[in-house]
């Protein structure tokens, strides 16, 4: 399967959760800041306040390679130069990608923030966002924002990403998780515990299928990349 913004089997964490069941196609572009003709665009405008701009995941597996990093930019050149052509070659991949799922029986999946944190709820066209026109795909992401107003939309499934660089971001952890959110944290190394400030982990390099989780759960990466380096309270060393 090729897809002009999709990408389908490029990630490693993905393909341990596609099988017979469910299969994921991710849209990766260029995170945090970008020029287009002049113009400066934020695709992550949490990422200063969370300092995760130096361990951002653009950097880990094959976004390394500068041909992936070029494909990145392109895309997101076109979705701040012409949002409208854009969205229609979005909705062809997804409607190419959800027909593929639904002739095998198997749960399209579909991560539109692969390396963003782009609202996409608020995008509409005739009126409907991407997830009331495609109401049978699972869609998912992580977010840094915490206040995204998601809840309603039944086919889309937010995991916040957790930082302790900034102390009022920190603090907004409280507030995801009394609002039923999971919280993504990255640890530099495996921990074993099976709690983390009293929340259930749950390993989230098993699989990506986050919307799988039980709410409030504290799913647990393990840095990759330049994250491995990473000093800003970003990266958790301590597992308590």
């Amino acid at each position: 399967m090729t897809y002009k913004l999709l990408g389908v089997g490029t990630n490693a964490k993905t393909i341990k959760g596609d099988g017979d069941e469910y299969l994921t196609a991710i849209l990766y572009m260029t995170p945090y800041k970008v020029m287009v003709d002049g113009k400066l665009f934020n695709s992550c405008s949490m990422a200063a306040m969370a300092s995760c701009i130096e361990g951002c995941l653009y950097s880990a597996g094959r976004g390394a390679f500068n041909n992936v990093q070029t494909a990145r930019q392109r895309k997101a050149e076109w979705f701040y130069r012409d949002r409208d052509s854009f969205m229609q070659q979005l909705h062809k991949d997804i409607a190419k990608f959800a027909n593929y799922c639904s002739k095998r029986g198997i749960q399209p999946c579909v991560r539109l923030n692969g390396t963003t944190d782009i609202r996409w709820e608020l995008i509409l066209i005739d009126g409907k966002n991407i997830f009331d026109s495609f109401p049978d795909v699972q869609f998912y992401d992580y977010t840094k924002i915490a206040n995204r107003k998601v809840s309603h939309i039944d086919n889309y499934h937010l995991t916040w990403s957790y930082s302790a660089a900034n102390e009022k971001y920190e603090e907004m952890f409280w507030d995801v998780i009394r609002n039923g959110m999971s919280v993504a944290v990255v640890f530099r190394k495996p921990v074993n515990l099976k709690t983390w400030r009293g929340y259930k982990i749950v390993d989230g390099d098993k699989d990506d299928l986050r919307f799988l989780d039980p709410k409030q759960s504290i799913v647990a990466l393990y840095a990759k990349g330049k994250a491995k380096k990473d000093q800003s309270g970003f990266v958790v060393d301590i597992a308590a």
